[in-house]
């Protein structure tokens, strides 16, 4: 949202009849142009407001109107505040609600809507919420830890809901096709794949088909397949991608065939990798804000690195370095030459591509590991073809096309 007020009503232009109804499209027009641009269109555009129309336009000029009165209508007292957040939930659907919300506490600095648990509690949880309540873990009074951790973990079983089967079943997939083998063992033949692959093989006389190839999956000395240990810069403009990558990196460590690994840092590095059964505690150990310190953080996950040809390493980070950039460069060089796969996002949200060191990510890129933005809805897909040990450069040039497209 702009200056002006935003509503989720459009605009309509049309050719102007004469008579009563042209009077009326006109007298609709300025009203609705009235919403869209705030009290101090009302002199110029001759349009009233009343009723629901004149709630709306109080519930938005309460943010976005400039003023002396625009602080004192929503800091003035808790009773206010609460008034105020049950409108523009009346008024708006959850997605503007959101929008509205987190301009309130931005804009008016109201951050105080969080600290109270009467309050937190009627606001509308989504993921930069979440962020702006870790960036404030500290500040929390004991009586709203309760209420901040619910709505935590309702915004993570959303997440968790939109993407953790898709990540199983797209993770699972790609584990089989990268152990299938066209020489398996009698008990490790995959009948199904093996008659649909050699139906052209058919024999009408004896009414069945004989096999020239053969479908199975490769005997695994260990269970796990490959190894996945994802860094999480958590500097304050990633608070979405810690989000995110918490929520993966709990369902990733939930599937037996993958050892999975989370490390978040900042100018330190904290494994959380032992707590990645719950993603809410993941969260509420994060500390979001603060430097960057990456080579120290690609130095900690190289010391991970048990299995450099099944390891997938995954940095999340929009690359401002504040650590050895040289030094970084090499790493990530040894940990390629080693046989690791490495990825770098630049972002893992609904955003897309953030603000992020454009010179850093053609280094790596050179280096042979792409940096791009991923949306968490595209993240399981990717997560398929990199463990498949598919072409990435590929995916990620087909993803930026179908974006385009859209």
């Amino acid at each position: 949202m702009s200056d002006g007020q935003a509503v989720d009503r459009p605009v309509e232009d049309g050719p102007v009849h004469e008579g009563p109804t042209a009077a009326a499209s006109v007298e609709e027009r300025a009203r609705r142009w009235r919403l869209v641009l705030g009290g101090a269109s009302a002199e110029a555009l001759g349009a009233t407001l009343s009723g629901a129309d004149a709630g709306m336009d109080r519930a938005l000029a309460a943010v976005y109107e400039p003023g002396e009165d625009r602080a004192a209508g929503l800091q003035g007292s808790a009773p206010r505040v609460a008034r105020w957040l049950g409108d523009i939930r009346t008024y708006f659907p959850s997605t503007v609600v959101q929008v509205v919300q987190r301009d309130a506490v931005d804009r008016l600095g109201l951050h105080r809507l969080l600290l109270e648990p009467e309050l937190l509690g009627s606001v509308e949880p989504d993921v930069h919420l979440v962020g702006t309540l870790l960036s404030l873990t500290r500040a929390l009074p004991e009586a709203t830890r309760a209420t901040a951790r619910q709505v935590v973990r309702t915004v993570v079983e959303q997440i968790e809901a939109r993407v953790a089967d898709r990540t199983r079943s797209a993770v699972s997939g790609a584990l089989d096709r990268s152990a299938r083998t066209s020489r398996p063992r009698l008990r490790d033949v995959d009948w199904d794949r093996t008659i649909r692959a050699n139906l052209r093989h058919y024999q009408p006389e004896q009414r069945t088909v004989v096999p020239e190839r053969l479908v199975g999956h490769a005997r695994r000395s260990q269970v796990v397949a490959r190894d996945v240990v994802l860094a999480v810069d958590q500097s304050g403009s990633m608070a979405a991608s810690v989000v995110y990558s918490a929520v993966f990196g709990a369902v990733l460590a939930s599937m037996r065939t993958l050892r999975t690994s989370l490390v978040v840092f900042d100018t330190a590095v904290v494994d959380l990798t032992d707590q990645l059964d719950d993603p809410v505690d993941v969260l509420f150990a994060t500390q979001l804000g603060g430097g960057t310190d990456i080579n120290r953080a690609v130095a900690y996950c190289q010391g991970l690195v048990r299995r450099p040809g099944d390891t997938l390493f995954v940095l999340i980070s929009d690359l401002y370095e504040g650590g050895v950039r040289e030094e970084l460069l090499r790493r990530v060089q040894a940990m390629l030459g080693a046989g690791v796969q490495v990825l770098v996002l630049l972002a893992l949200s609904d955003e897309g591509a953030p603000s992020y060191d454009g010179e850093l990510a053609a280094e790596l890129a050179a280096l042979g590991a792409p940096a791009f933005a991923c949306t968490p809805d595209a993240f399981p897909d990717l997560l398929a073809v990199a463990l498949a040990r598919g072409d990435v450069d590929a995916w990620v040039q087909r993803e930026q096309r179908a974006a385009r497209g859209r």
